[in-house]
């Protein structure tokens, strides 16, 4: 056998199981209507929960940025690339989620992979939600510690696992989500730090479906839950409904500095550029003024799954914007995708390994910069297909 034909093998059974990713290429700018392949579809899968993706106050400071700090900072945060920007950017940041600092990645994946090896090790325990992110899954591995897994969302279980362990000398951490991306949970924040504060544990949650979608204005879930002080790592993303791309960390000032020194991202990896940082600044004063996009969200939200329950699908237990409608089988969630495409919409199927085998999936998400006729169009058309594939 050639040495490449297992890439052939693998490709073969990926598509006969209806699990190869078909990627499909944009060619405007993010927004309720976009144009994909060459058809203007309804946006249904994107992450622009608050439409800043193309949003003017945005595109108009990344040009200032850009006029005046240039394309790129062209070295690390820690030799010569830290710019009056990223200060700024901290500096709301942490007043914005009203923590004593905040420390800004290259992406929520990278702010993962920085802050869990720089707080454990392989002599540590990591006590993880089964349904993490696979970003908190490979900083986890990236440590060395020992993983140790409780039930989803499940407070008693993570009390089980730390009785468990409670005489391991080494440091411990709790991690979890704060929204699960794929079924739109919300983790029982509160119930699970109450458990670590047991044990005296250190926290940690990743926000990154939760910032500017929980909490007062989208502050998230550590807001939503009111546990300003007692969550020692909030990791954020910039990529999501702030609409532009980077991560952070927001917490304890003594760990904010201790990320300086630790992590890998930053030192090794050159930093976010001015027009970026400058838009993601735009972003969190916009959400520090007001809300409103973020109540108009939830009414979206709302409305949209009211109409599809009506109609019969199966959503699953999402208590966000995000709505999984569970297909099941990944062949049919496929063909679902793309008859939604051929009517218009623009919906994404997703399967194993992002989710479990027989949850294949449309995952769709719902923006502010959705009308209600768009909501209309798209429940209507998902009625129709879901008939026509005998889902409802």
């Amino acid at each position: 056998m050639a040495k490449l034909d297992f890439i052939k093998h693998d490709l073969k059974n990926l598509k006969e199981q209806g699990l190869l990713i078909k990627i499909r290429t944009i060619e405007s700018p993010q927004g309720a209507w976009i144009i994909v392949d060459g058809k203007k579809v309804l946006n249904m899968c994107s992450n622009n929960y608050l439409g800043f993706g193309n949003h003017e106050k945005l595109r108009e400071a990344a040009k200032k940025g850009l006029d005046e700090y240039g394309v790129g900072p062209t070295a690390v945060r820690t030799i010569a690339g830290t710019m009056t920007l990223h200060n700024v950017l901290e500096e709301k940041l942490a007043k914005f989620k009203g923590a004593e600092a905040a420390i800004s990645f290259q992406s929520g994946f990278a702010a993962n992979l920085s802050a869990i090896p720089s707080l454990v090790g392989k002599e540590d325990l990591i006590f993880s939600d089964a349904l993490n992110h696979a970003s908190i899954i490979d900083g986890c591995r990236l440590s060395r510690a020992k993983i140790v897994r409780y039930d989803h969302c499940k407070p008693e279980s993570l009390r089980e696992r730390l009785a468990e362990y409670k005489d391991h000398p080494g440091k411990k951490l709790m991690i979890t989500d704060g929204v699960f991306s794929m079924d739109g949970d919300i983790a029982p924040l509160d119930k699970l730090v109450a458990v670590a504060e047991e044990y005296d544990i250190m926290t940690m949650v990743d926000d990154a479906h939760g910032e500017g979608v929980l909490g007062r204005d989208g502050r998230g879930i550590v807001d939503h839950f009111d546990l300003h002080g007692r969550v020692d790592v909030e990791v954020g993303t910039l990529s999501k409904a702030f609409g532009v791309v980077g991560g952070f960390v927001a917490g304890r000032k003594e760990i904010i500095d201790y990320l300086h020194q630790k992590a890998r991202p930053f030192l090794f990896s050159s930093a976010v550029t001015p027009p970026d940082v400058a838009a993601c600044i735009a972003a969190v004063d916009i959400l520090s003024e007001s809300g409103e996009l973020v109540e108009v969200l939830w009414a979206n939200a709302e409305y949209f799954k009211t109409k599809m329950k009506h109609m019969g699908f199966d959503l699953g237990f999402s208590q966000t914007p995000i709505t999984p409608v569970i297909i099941g089988d990944a062949k049919i969630a496929s063909r679902f995708s793309s008859r939604l495409f051929d009517e218009g919409i623009f919906a994404q199927s997703i399967g194993f390994p992002t989710v479990a085998r027989g949850k294949a999936r449309i995952r769709v998400m719902i923006s502010a910069s959705h009308s209600r006729e768009d909501l209309d169009f798209g429940a209507i058309t998902f009625g129709k297909t879901g008939k026509e594939l005998g889902v409802i």
